[in-house]
């Protein structure tokens, strides 16, 4: 596959998308209006050079982008291969980064305030989420954690099976949106409380082996790791393209991050290929 599809809500970060892809070796282009897309789908289908061309679309194209269903429909009909690569966002976070930036919204000229303006692309945008092949929030990620993010799913052939992400994160902070499957590790063993090992994280050795030293971390991590070995054929069987593995803890320092890592080299080991993020490991 040698075409992608990048949409998503304004302010989301697909410029950041675009620019991480371009980094890559994609050949991007920008506010492409839906109604080409069809003929220049044909055109990367076609081509004998093996180029990764990656189109954004959204509602900057104004009233153009309502066609965008048809758009795919007449990509699908006409055996183009291709996939659409979603970028979400929590309303109120775009809402305060429209605010700090002091950009104007897209449909601004349609509605009064931001929240309308974004609250109606949202409802425009609702076909097109439903087809995504990768959904992914950021809400909670900083720009570089994006730009992992888009690295970990596209640096290699995209044709690949299944691209696993690891995560650690904090349930103060919100569970990440974009988990496929969530692990709360609250009930293990806390080294918060240790004094020497609380500004420490899970990335250190010392927190690390304080965790994993319990018989209970090490039953946890053999009953995960058999349940993911099992699953993972199942998702590729499947046809999924991306599975996020998310671990919980309270502030998303210590225990999570211990199991993430756990998890990655796992999966590392077993030749999947495997990102690992610590959402939250910087918070204070």
């Amino acid at each position: 596959m040698n075409f992608l599809i990048v949409t998503g809500l304004s302010g989301a970060g697909k410029s950041t998308v675009v620019e991480r892809l371009e980094d890559i070796d994609f050949v991007c282009i920008d506010n492409m209006p839906p109604e080409l897309v069809p003929a220049f789908g044909q055109i990367v289908q076609n081509s004998e050079n093996d180029m990764r061309i990656a189109v954004c679309m959204d509602v900057r194209s104004g009233d153009e982008f309502g066609d965008m269903s048809t758009a795919l429909e007449r990509l699908n009909a006409e055996g183009v291969d291709y996939k659409i690569l979603f970028i979400d966002c929590d309303d109120a976070i775009l809402v305060r980064r429209f605010k700090e930036t002091r950009r104007r919204h897209p449909l601004a000229k349609k509605y009064p305030t931001v929240e309308e303006a974004i609250s109606a692309e949202r409802k425009i945008l609702e076909p097109v989420k439903a087809r995504a092949d990768y959904d992914i929030d950021t809400t909670h990620m900083s720009s570089k954690q994006l730009k992992e993010r888009i690295a970990g799913l596209f640096l290699g052939n995209v044709e690949e099976a299944l691209q696993v992400q690891c995560m650690s994160f904090g349930f103060k902070y919100g569970i990440p949106a974009d988990a496929d499957l969530v692990f709360d590790v609250r009930c293990m063993p806390n080294p918060f409380y240790i004094p020497e090992l609380k500004p420490q994280t899970g990335l250190d050795k010392p927190v690390h082996d304080y965790v994993m030293d319990f018989q209970e971390s090490k039953d946890f991590l053999q009953k995960l790791t058999d349940l993911i070995d099992f699953l993972l054929p199942l998702y590729v069987k499947e046809g999924k393209s991306e599975l996020v593995i998310a671990f919980g803890c309270t502030g998303g320092k210590h225990r999570s991050v211990t199991f993430a890592q756990e998890m990655y080299q796992h999966l590392t080991h077993h030749k999947v290929k495997t990102t690992v993020i610590h959402r939250d490991i910087q918070k204070k």
